[in-house]
């Protein structure tokens, strides 16, 4: 089910009237709701794979129960490698296992072997990434002694598939969201005005920016031989943007529909392209990912308390892991091989950590955001791109520069809108967020009168037509 599709918006209000009006108070009654609920969410793509949620949710329940009774360090550390094993083994299998046997192939073929392998006819599970690190969260935070494993399946089992993040995150940890659960939920007013304009906020980001973009960046990156430098340059930024509303809108959305239930999620984005270096952007972008690796792999690989070998070493194999983590493909090993390349200058010369303190914008700050912008905007091209020499091609037309021609952009008047509105939409959405970074908040907080703004822009230039998956939900 769709945040952006008429089912959704048909499917909450009926859940939301159940769990304050019908089941008010109760909180074993609203939990019950929440579980099925998310089951009907999740079911609405394909109901098979619930099997393979119901099954996670029940080892990693048990394994916690096992691990929370546990005396013996060996014992502790097989309960743990089990969830590792199998959790992980499903995310292989489903994501990895063709990648790797045509990666062999490939490999063989290139010194004059054939081989006759077989691949598995399987599709990816929505949101199998996102729900299995965090069942995995769980396992590891009760094996380290930091979380009491609970007794209630019911709350366990609401948490794993708790509907408003459950494809496509945030990737919550079980410190945080497991305990909210169990404690006795009353409407907040505030709380849930903030959770609508929050919805309407990522709604626009979505189908005003995203979908958009999503009409000229389609057609670059499909055929990039036939542009000139300046439109491929334009695409690859229009799909830094078009990305950027498409995933932040979906953890807006979800922030903002389990505050609806009474929820806080952790924020998942914190206004990455006013980033002034690359350090900065990975604290901005994708929080609940980057804190997870740093967490449960980069810390455990001994962090930044080692050597500066060693640093570099644990820096890059987080980068390479979070790109391989977004799909099976060599372009998503580059994109993330290029973070760390572009991160290890500010590691070398201790400049990573230069901007933890929130202070104040200036204008020498600018060049900065702008050289940070254009960096994830390259890398951006190998994410995108659907082979390595695809994006390499690209990259070098640009630097070819044999044309800076925009007359792509407004050949005809139908694309001379679609320009029109990208160009409006981006401004509007770069206005509200440069507001809300000036004032150091991690949100956009809209009042009455700018909500029913970015609704009108919404109805008015909301790209409906086409309806478009969200793009992490192939993650």
């Amino acid at each position: 089910m769709l945040f952006n599709s008429l089912t959704f918006f048909i499917f909450l209000p009926i859940v939301f009237a159940l769990y304050w009006f019908v089941f008010k108070g109760k909180l074993t009654a609203q939990n019950i709701l929440i579980l099925v609920a998310s089951y009907v969410f999740y079911a609405w793509w394909d109901w098979r794979f619930l099997s393979l949620i119901i099954f996670s949710t029940f080892l990693d329940y048990s394994l916690g129960l096992a691990l929370g009774k546990s005396t013996s360090k060996a014992k502790s550390k097989l309960l743990l490698w089990t969830s590792l094993g199998i959790n992980l083994g499903f995310l292989g299998v489903f994501k990895y296992y063709n990648f790797f046997v045509d990666s062999w192939v490939e490999a063989f073929a290139g010194l004059g072997i054939d081989m006759e392998v077989t691949t598995l006819s399987i599709i990816l599970p929505v949101g199998i990434s996102f729900y299995t690190f965090q069942t995995l969260s769980y396992t590891i935070d009760v094996y380290r002694k930091q979380l009491e494993p609970t007794s209630s399946l019911l709350n366990f089992a609401a948490y794993v598939v708790f509907f408003p993040q459950l494809v496509a995150g945030p990737i919550e940890r079980a410190t945080r969201l497991l305990p909210q659960f169990s404690q006795l939920r009353h409407f907040d007013y505030k709380l849930a005005r903030s959770g609508v304009y929050l919805i309407i906020w990522g709604l626009f980001k979505k189908v005003v920016i995203a979908d958009n973009c999503a009409f000229f960046v389609n057609q670059i990156f499909e055929q990039p031989q036939g542009y000139s430098s300046m439109e491929l340059i334009t695409g690859a930024v229009l799909f830094a943007f078009q990305i950027y509303g498409d995933f932040s809108g979906y953890s807006d959305i979800a922030i903002g529909t389990a505050r609806l239930f009474g929820f806080q999620l952790m924020t998942n984005f914190a206004f990455p392209y006013f980033s002034r270096d690359i350090a900065e952007f990975w604290r901005r972008w994708h929080i609940s990912l980057s804190t997870w690796f740093r967490d449960y792999l980069y810390i455990p690989l001994g962090g930044s308390r080692v050597s500066k070998a060693l640093q570099v070493r644990n820096v890059m194999i987080i980068f390479l892991v979070s790109g391989f983590w977004h799909g099976a493909n060599w372009t998503f090993l580059a994109w993330g091989g290029l973070h760390g390349l572009f991160f290890l200058p500010l590691l070398l010369f201790n400049l990573n950590r230069k901007y933890l303190s929130e202070d104040a914008l200036r204008l020498r700050h600018l060049l900065k955001i702008g050289l940070t912008f254009s960096l994830v905007s390259l890398a951006w091209v190998f994410f995108r791109a659907d082979s390595i020499s695809e994006a390499a091609d690209f990259i070098q037309q640009i630097f070819e520069w044999e044309s800076s021609s925009l007359r792509f952009f407004i050949n005809s008047s139908k694309y001379m809108l679609f320009s029109a509105i990208i160009g409006f939409s981006i401004l509007i959405m770069l206005y509200f967020e440069f507001r809300a970074f000036r004032k150091q908040r991690v949100e956009v907080h809209l009042q009455p009168f700018s909500a029913a703004f970015i609704i009108l822009c919404i109805v008015v230039m909301g790209a409906f037509k086409n309806q478009a998956d969200f793009i992490y939900f192939q993650f």
